[in-house]
């Protein structure tokens, strides 16, 4: 008998869950007031489970590492639905400012633990394969399978092939998922699932963005991620086709979505120490969004409560991540298996 699944949440998470589960035979419904509107219409795209990686986080890492290699072909099979190219930089060029910052991308390596992965590589070679980047840079790293995406053209590029593969969008807000019809409901609302699972242990952590747009005399985006450690905070440059995307802060929040002056300052000056030809480009956007952000920093994939499932709290890696969950909301789902930690 085919199954009947109710998905809360119409981000990049909830929609990958939703064609998963179509491709598998269900039945999907999807709800949200807005779909895209949260942490996936802000987001850089950034692929990137070895720049994340810390010490004590070796099962985020190991997860991470897993959804990467599904990416390319995750990729390959939604570009045909995309109004434009998904992939948008292949490979992270890491630049440290001081040595402070370069003592960081030493312990980001140790915790990967892979040359292989995430490597030291002299600021020589970093900045040749960064046209236009500030010659003074302390230490840098790359890590060549880390891949970046354009968020954005994923979002619609899934909502098309869900469609095309029976995934119905209902624009209803959802206060109780237990009321929800079908054989099963799976939440997947991003900040919002605190709300919907109390005891989820989701909280929002604000994160605010920058896109710049190139002008016709201006040096081209990089080819590749550039990420930094400027006086220890970190930064992002990530390109597209007409720019770069630049984030992004971090700090607790309370669902307070205003972009903040000082921040977001602060955050274009470090973008312009390590890559300072970005001053010339145009400013097209400032925005923040909310990242659902678990204690652990790992997300919760699995049974809530009777026919109640969770595929949330996913953090800065819901992009990352989605192919990995979409598998393991299949499995939970329609195949009755939960997955261990490993």
């Amino acid at each position: 008998m085919k199954s009947n699944v109710s998905v809360v949440g119409a981000g990049i998470v909830g929609l990958t869950v939703a064609w998963s589960l179509a491709r598998a035979g269900a039945a999907v419904t999807v709800y949200d007031p807005e779909p895209g509107s949260g942490a996936s219409w802000v987001a850089g795209g950034m692929l990137a489970p070895y720049s994340e990686a810390w010490p004590g986080e070796e099962r985020l890492l190991a997860l991470g590492a897993e959804s990467l290699a599904l990416w390319d072909d995750f990729a390959a099979a939604l570009q045909p639905y995309a109004d434009g190219t998904l992939i948008t930089a292949r490979g992270t060029v890491w630049l440290a400012t001081d040595d402070g910052d370069a003592a960081d991308l030493a312990t980001i390596a140790a915790a990967v633990g892979d040359e292989d992965v995430f490597e030291a590589i002299r600021p020589s070679a970093a900045i040749r394969a960064i046209p236009g980047a500030a010659p003074r840079i302390r230490a840098a790293a790359q890590a060549p399978s880390e891949l970046a995406v354009d968020n954005r053209l994923v979002h619609r590029a899934l909502l098309t092939v869900g469609a095309a593969a029976g995934v119905t969008v209902r624009t209803e807000t959802v206060n109780a998922p237990s009321q929800l019809p079908g054989d099963a409901v799976i939440v997947c609302a991003g900040a919002a699932s605190a709300d919907l699972l109390p005891d989820c242990g989701v909280r929002s952590v604000k994160g605010e963005v920058v896109r710049l747009r190139r002008g016709p005399t201006c040096l081209p985006p990089p080819t590749v991620t550039v990420r930094a450690r400027v006086h220890g905070r970190p930064a992002y440059v990530v390109p597209r086709a007409d720019g770069v995307v630049v984030g992004a802060t971090q700090y607790e929040n309370d669902r307070d979505l205003a972009p903040r002056v000082g921040p977001v300052v602060d955050l274009l000056e470090d973008a312009f120490s390590v890559l300072p030809f970005l001053r010339e480009y145009e400013l097209i956007e400032v925005t923040a969004g909310l990242r659902p952000t678990r204690p652990d920093n790992l997300p919760l994939i699995g049974p809530v409560d009777g026919r109640v499932f969770a595929a949330t709290g996913h953090g800065r890696n819901g992009i990352l991540l989605a192919p990995i969950t979409g598998a393991r909301a299949v499995d939970m789902v329609l195949n009755q298996e939960v997955h261990a930690w490993s």
